[in-house]
């Protein structure tokens, strides 16, 4: 099973919200390239990075942060937030991200997902599907939607999707466990990648993921509040062969 520390930016800054809340936001660092250090440091194989004020507002806040970290580690990085045209993710990929999510197009505009496929790979390109009760949120967990997450995961699977990252709003930032049924249910039923993100607080999190049959795991406020040690992490999970 493979890994994602995350690093959420917001006014440039590296934060954690509760449970998708921009009012209550925790700046944790306010130098997101030393915090990427650190977990490339600590033996990460990807980093997933959010651009927060981009997921609120509709396009790119955090570019030059997000390049600076690009250009400094030798490690991919996957960044979803604020991304809604080709030219968004043509901008992106150009700052040297390995993989793009996207998250509120998929919602609005499937058919954008399968231009985007088309045109830069099946590889490249990743949704985000954050939910609440099942229900999918749109605009930086602002609004929800009437699309169920496994719907929406099939969908996206017809246009050529192979990863899904899934997020439990109500779990996020809470340190309280993921939804281990919610998300054994998108890994049964749509047969994808299923990257887990929210409440992921502790090693035992991570083993029942990794029981379920999860892809992957994104790991935040856990990391910066020492609740796991990301070294250890990747030797159980991804030096194993986990």
């Amino acid at each position: 099973m493979k890994l994602f520390p995350a690093i959420d930016i917001k006014d440039g800054q590296c934060v954690r919200l509760r449970q998708g809340n921009f009012q209550d936001a925790y700046v944790y660092s306010n130098n997101p390239l030393s915090v990427a250090k650190q977990w490339e440091a600590d033996g990460a194989s990807f980093i997933h990075i959010v651009d927060l004020d981009g997921a609120l507002v509709g396009y790119s806040v955090n570019d030059e942060v997000i390049k600076t970290i690009a250009a400094q580690i030798n490690i991919p990085i996957q960044v979803g937030g604020g991304i809604r045209t080709i030219k968004d993710i043509d901008n992106k990929l150009a700052l040297g991200i390995d993989r793009i999510i996207i998250g509120t197009k998929a919602v609005k505009d499937p058919a954008f997902i399968k231009e985007a496929v088309a045109i830069f790979g099946a590889e490249r390109i990743v949704i985000g599907i954050d939910a609440r009760d099942g229900m999918v949120a749109i605009e930086g967990w602002e609004k929800i939607s009437s699309y169920h997450a496994v719907s929406l995961a099939m969908d996206m699977k017809q246009y050529g999707i192979k990863t899904i990252v899934y997020t439990d709003i109500s779990k996020d930032g809470m340190l309280q466990g993921p939804n281990i049924d919610h998300t054994r249910e998108m890994v049964e039923v749509t047969g994808m990648q299923i990257i887990a993100s929210g409440g992921i607080s502790s090693l035992k999190d991570l083993e029942m993921l990794q029981e379920i049959g999860a892809y992957g795991a994104i790991i935040g406020k856990a990391l910066y509040e020492n609740r796991i040690d990301l070294k250890k992490a990747v030797t159980m999970f991804e030096s194993a062969g986990g």
